[in-house]
C-alpha cells in the first residue's frame, strides 16, 4: 500500500473524538500528491457529512463562483485537495455549526500536508485555517484578506462562502470587485496544466 493510501486509510477510521461528535465520526476530504491547489477549509456541514462530498452545498456552489471553478474541476482530485481543518462533521451550536474539533489538526494535518509536493496555490478559508496556514496576519479577518498582497500569489485568505456570511460581503465590497477577478485568473493560470504536469 502507498503512503497515502495508508494515510488516507488511518484518517477514515479515526475516532479520536468520535464522543463529541454528535452525529459520529465521517471524516471528509480529498488529497493526491499531484493537486495543485489546496482548499483549506473550516469542517464539514450536515449535508457534507451526510453526502461525504466537501463543499456539496450552497457554500460549495458560492465558493466555485468565486474561483470561476466547474464542479468537475473542483473534484478533479489531481488538480484540487481539500483538506479542512477538521475532519468530521462537529455538529450545530446557538449559532450555526460548532468549530472544528480541536484534536483533529494537531493529528493529522502535517502528515497530510507533506504529501502535497505539487502545490502552486493554497486557499485559506475561514479564521480557523488563518490561525495555522498565516499565524502572522493580524486583525480582523477582514483586515487580514483586505492585505492579501502579502501572500500573494502563494497563499489567499478568503471568507467562509456560507450564506450567513452575506453581510460580510456587502460590508467589504472590494473583495468582489478587486479581489476575484484576480483570484479567479490565478486559478486558471494554476489549472492551465495536466494533472501529469504538461500544458494542455
Amino acid at each position: 500500500m502507498d503512503p497515502i493510501t495508508s494515510l488516507l486509510d488511518r484518517i477514515h477510521g479515526c475516532r479520536l473524538c468520535a464522543e463529541h461528535l454528535p452525529h459520529g465520526p465521517r471524516p471528509v476530504l480529498r488529497l493526491d500528491p499531484r493537486a495543485r491547489v489546496l482548499i483549506a477549509s473550516q469542517a464539514p456541514g450536515r449535508k457534507v457529512h451526510e453526502t461525504g462530498i466537501p463543499f456539496n452545498d450552497v457554500s460549495g456552489d458560492r465558493l466555485r463562483t468565486w474561483l470561476g471553478m466547474t464542479r468537475d474541476e473542483f473534484y478533479d482530485e489531481r488538480r484540487v485537495a481539500i483538506v479542512p481543518m477538521g475532519f468530521c462533521y462537529p455538529g450545530t451550536g446557538p449559532s450555526g455549526d460548532l468549530p472544528p474539533r480541536p484534536e483533529c489538526a494537531p493529528a493529522w494535518r502535517a502528515e497530510a500536508l507533506a504529501h502535497l509536493t505539487a502545490l502552486e496555490l493554497t486557499l485559506v478559508v475561514g479564521r480557523y485555517a488563518q490561525a495555522y496556514h498565516l499565524p502572522a496576519s493580524t486583525g480582523t479577518l477582514a483586515e487580514a484578506a483586505r492585505a492579501w498582497q502579502v501572500s500573494w500569489p502563494h497563499t489567499v485568505l478568503l471568507p467562509h462562502p456560507s450564506p450567513r456570511n452575506t453581510l460580510w460581503l456587502k460590508r467589504n465590497p472590494w473583495y468582489e470587485a478587486e479581489l476575484l477577478p484576480i483570484l479567479r485568473a490565478r486559478v486558471r493560470d494554476v489549472l492551465r496544466g495536466t494533472p501529469d504536469g504538461g500544458e494542455r
